[in-house]
């Protein structure tokens, strides 16, 4: 698009439309005197939503923190655009991609119908009896837009320091429509295929982490590597990332626990569980990287609670305790060698999103299968583990290659990569005009 100008203006129109479409849309139904409403599990998903959403700032401020100076606008503004994008975008058609009837046969959905709750239409006040039993389905709605809104920002630490901010955010669009939304359909809605297939997913270790390790893996390899790649550059601010780590680490409760829908004993379970991963696993860090002779810092014990937190995810509500220790333990050891691994390639996963969450996704996805009460591979059952197996291919490929189709679709309306000058004076200044140090001048980079 040789005109930026061109292109705000046609998204400019898009939201004046969509304003109007609301207006015209009638409203949903408010749900007043359904008998069906649990207020304590309403008062508990309203302050899991509200714990969701921080998350995403969290995110802002821990990659911010591990860029150049010159770039810690740009990559804290890429989490923060999400929360506006995606908000618009699930009410028009993403929560009915998502969780609208099924397209496909019976137990085998594949996505949802577009038009089921286009414009929220039938989204209220009222419960939704196999999505939200005991809360408004609004509040269902708004609980699942925070996941979508984490997951693409989660990607940006791949390409951190080179994408242009207008290709960012139709990539953006175009992941949560076709990567995104199938696979949340696929896991969480009663007619999605893995669901059916037993695939267990408790809070988002293969929706969430999982899509945006591949993708992020799938936008390092297309945008390639940064013109400093090579050299050595720290960390602008360790007190960002140790801060976003704690607003993340606080977040995901509402995330883990909340994913039970409803204030009950599964709720606590994932609570529990959830802190304790992470604390096993920031530790388990810290050992490593000092065996390893290096000295106890800031960024390994965020990254390690992380990787925790990453990994727990899918099993939250499904293991003992004693066994959220083992998850946290055993991924921390496989992120923070697929790390090493990434450091000693070519591939320039800026902020190692892959071997983090990808990789964290992955384990944890493995370890639900092998530590889940019942019919985990401890307790002898071998199909829920071989069905993850499956699901982990599928979900891998489909994440990674559709993702790489995404990219490529962006880069032919938008070129994503910046130029060797925008990359050079920062992201701050060449796509915002802004810069941490409040000295700048206008690089003329659009």
């Amino acid at each position: 698009m040789k005109n930026p100008k061109a292109g705000w203006i046609f998204l400019l129109i898009f939201l004046v439309a969509f304003a109007i479409m609301g207006v015209l849309f009638p409203a949903a139904d408010l749900g007043v005197g359904d008998t069906n409403i649990v207020p304590g599990d309403v008062a508990w998903m309203l302050t899991a939503t509200a714990l969701v959403l921080l998350m995403t700032p969290g995110l802002a401020f821990f990659y911010g923190g591990m860029v150049q100076p010159k770039n810690i606008i740009s990559t804290i503004l890429q989490s923060f655009i999400a929360m506006g994008i995606i908000s618009v975008l699930w009410v028009l058609v993403g929560f009915s991609l998502a969780f609208g009837d099924s397209i496909g046969p019976e137990k085998y959905g594949l996505i949802g119908n577009p038009f089921t709750y286009f414009m929220f239409r039938g989204v209220g006040g009222a419960t939704n009896p196999s999505l939200s039993p005991t809360i408004p389905f609004a509040l269902f709605a708004m609980f699942q837009l925070k996941f979508a809104i984490i997951t693409p920002a989660l990607i940006t630490g791949s390409f951190a320091g080179r994408v242009r901010f207008r290709a960012y955010m139709l990539f953006m669009t175009l992941f949560c429509i076709f990567i995104y939304a199938p696979l949340a359909h696929w896991t969480w809605h009663p007619n999605g295929f893995l669901r059916n297939w037993g695939v267990l997913d408790f809070a988002g270790g293969t929706v969430v982490h999982m899509s945006a390790g591949f993708a992020a893996l799938a936008g390092a390899i297309f945008l390639g590597k940064r013109k400093d790649f090579h050299k050595e550059i720290k960390p602008a601010n360790i007190p960002f990332i140790l801060l976003g780590a704690g607003m993340l680490w606080f977040g995901w409760f509402g995330f883990n626990a909340g994913s039970s829908l409803s204030a009950n004993s599964t709720a606590a379970l994932a609570l529990m569980n959830t802190n304790t991963a992470s604390a096993a696993a920031m530790l388990t860090w810290i050992f490593y990287d000092a065996v390893k002779g290096k000295k106890p810092s800031g960024i390994g014990a965020a990254v390690g609670l992380v990787v925790g937190l990453v990994a727990i995810t899918p099993a939250a509500g499904f293991v003992s305790v004693g066994s959220s220790i083992a998850i946290g333990v055993i991924a921390a050891f496989v992120s923070n060698y697929a790390i090493t691994l990434r450091s000693k390639s070519q591939l320039d996963d800026t902020l190692d999103v892959f071997p983090a969450h990808g990789m964290g996704g992955i384990t944890g996805m493995i370890l639900t299968a092998v530590f889940a009460d019942k019919v985990g591979l401890i307790h002898g059952e071998v199909t829920t583990f071989l069905f993850h197996m499956l699901a982990l291919v599928i979900v891998g490929v489909f994440a990674f290659g559709g993702s790489y189709l995404m990219y490529k679709i962006t880069d032919m309306i938008v070129p994503l990569r910046v130029s060797a000058q925008a990359e050079k004076v920062g992201l701050d200044i060449s796509q915002h005009e802004e810069s941490y140090d409040f000295e700048y001048k206008h690089s003329g980079d659009e």
